[in-house]
């Protein structure tokens, strides 16, 4: 038990600050408080202490304490008494003047700031009312546009007045308060509009749209277009497909009706005998999924779920912009082939990248089974034997690529590194301006072409341009190796201008890493590949000449 001496020792302390003291408050509403500048507002009675040289003195005990801080808190009559005195001396007429002028000139703001509002708001309302007559019938829009020519009184009143309603400024025609009954049942249909949006599809990014940006708006064929699905046609119905005319005919593009079973020919999925594809898709298929049974359960084993892991965390990523791999169905069917392919072939296990390569087999043989638009469609609503076909036919095909290049993926990626280099030593002799600049700033070649390697552009080019660009890689010998080489060199030399324009290191690795290919489709892709053609027709057989 503390004891009466015990307590009074607590309270001595060295420090100079107490706690509980009062302190002068240094900010910007209240200075620092000089007594020499103060003096007419300290009272004859409360005059401060003269400031002794030293440190303040200290309470010692709690009682000196107590006294001391009793009043901390306790509002007096000083303060009181002091608004009084600064009160007196200030100038009533002053005063007035003063907040007379500052009420006038906010008044003339807030008129100015009106009138704007409203000019504004006239503007978007004319903008508005043109635009919605021209998407109305004939006889319709010239009725508007014969009251438009006078405006009635309603109209001008609810323009001019109203500039903001409810608090808040209207900021188009469909808001105005406008009491005629047509424009009651308008604002209605806005609501009704508004209240279902959370139901409608979401709108696709232009970077995540399928459809050519080319050709949209024109759903009817060219005669050419007509042409070359015949010569498809005729080439596919034959017992036994002639592969080297379907080569060069895929070469320029395949048909969108048509690409499902010729990828699956060109990839060697299905044998070039008609007879026989039935039994071989029912095969494989099975065989597909009897390793799912076989390994599918052991993905949280202990040697299997760090696997397993990445690629659950990787399946979201892939193409975020496309509601369709959004789908819980679609990453369950993303997370088995990639799972599967990834215990199938432990040299290289699974590697971040490759799950992008499943992403343009899965789309083109879902465009096996529907007809319209495939960025909002829910696979939920085809057939479960369907979604298995897809499945199966996906992981073959996708295996089949990764045969060819599986040197990219294993320990170090040894293939990646040596297409790199290649690359470099190409584009040197392709264009040396563009590959001094980027020696000059010190840009490494593998900082930005190692993505292009290891995704095969699939990050630089919306997805409905890569499946362009994998209609001639399925054409071309080795094209997912030794094709693709060429293409990102035509790829980077495409962007010549923008590279020398650009005079940093940082500049230069932003500008390669978000390339502007948001509104490609077929015809740049076409160009792309026909410079790459010609790179390899010019270097492919002549290796010197894009050796140092």
């Amino acid at each position: 038990m503390s004891t009466d001496g015990n307590k009074k020792q607590f309270w001595k302390r060295n420090a100079a600050k107490v706690p509980g003291s009062i302190q002068h408050v240094y900010g910007a509403q209240h200075p620092p408080f000089d007594p020499l500048l103060h003096a007419n507002l300290i009272k004859a009675g409360n005059k401060l202490p003269p400031a002794t040289p030293g440190k303040p003195k200290k309470a010692t005990t709690f009682q000196e304490f107590e006294s001391i801080t009793s009043d901390a808190w306790d509002v007096g009559d000083d303060d009181d008494e002091l608004l009084a005195m600064a009160a007196q001396k200030l100038n009533i007429e002053v005063v007035m003047e003063t907040a007379n002028k500052v009420i006038e000139n906010h008044s003339k703001q807030q008129e100015r700031q009106r009138q704007d509002d409203t000019t504004e708001l006239e503007q978007r309302e004319d903008d508005t009312q043109e635009e919605a007559a021209e998407d109305e019938e004939e006889d319709e829009e010239e009725e508007e546009e014969e009251e438009g020519d006078v405006t009635s009184p309603e109209v001008s009143f609810a323009s001019q007045s109203s500039p903001y309603t409810d608090g808040r400024l209207v900021k188009s025609h469909s808001e105005a308060p406008i009491g005629s009954p047509k424009d009651a049942a308008g604002e209605h249909a806005a609501l009704h509009r508004q209240r279902s949006l959370p139901h409608r599809p979401p709108v696709i990014p232009l970077v995540a749209r399928m459809a050519d940006q080319n050709t949209s708006g024109t759903p009817a064929m060219t005669e050419r277009e007509a042409s070359r699905l015949d010569k498809f046609k005729q080439l596919l119905a034959g017992p036994n497909t002639d592969l080297e005319e379907l080569r060069k005919l895929s070469w320029s593009g395949i048909p969108r009706q048509v690409r499902p079973i010729t990828w699956k020919l060109l990839s060697g999925y299905l044998p070039a005998n008609a007879e026989r594809r039935d039994s071989v898709l029912q095969r494989k298929r099975q065989e597909y999924f009897g390793f799912i049974q076989q390994y599918y359960d052991s993905r949280n084993d202990e040697h299997h779920q760090d696997t397993y892991r990445q690629i659950h965390i990787d399946i979201p990523r892939t193409n975020p912009l496309i509601p369709l791999f959004q789908q819980a169905s679609v990453q369950e069917i993303f997370e088995r082939i990639l799972f599967i392919w990834a215990i199938r072939h432990p040299a290289s296990g699974y590697v971040q990248g490759i799950n992008d390569l499943v992403t343009p087999f899965f789309v083109v043989y879902v465009f096996e089974y529907i007809e319209e638009e495939v960025e909002n469609f829910d696979v939920s609503s085809l057939q479960e034997e369907a979604l298995r076909n897809i499945e199966a036919d996906s992981f073959w095909c996708m295996s089949k690529l990764l045969d060819g290049i599986q040197d990219n993926y294993t320990f170090a990626q040894p293939g990646i590194q040596r297409k790199v280099k290649v690359l470099e030593e190409l584009v040197s002799r392709i264009d040396e301006s563009v590959h001094r600049h980027m020696q000059q700033y010190e840009v490494e070649y593998l900082q930005f072409a190692f993505r292009w390697m290891n995704n095969l552009l699939m990050r630089e080019l919306p997805l409905r341009c890569t499946i362009r660009l994998w209609d001639t890689y399925q054409a071309e010998p080795e094209g997912f190796s030794h094709f693709h080489l060429y293409v990102c060199a035509a790829f980077l030399v495409r962007w010549r201008k923008e590279i020398l324009e650009e005079r940093d290191f940082q500049g230069l690795m932003i500008l390669l890493q978000n390339l502007p290919t948001m509104h490609w489709g077929n015809e740049e892709v076409s160009v792309l590949l026909a410079e790459a053609y010609r790179l390899k027709f010019a270097f492919a057989d002549a290796p010197n000449h894009y050796k140092r």
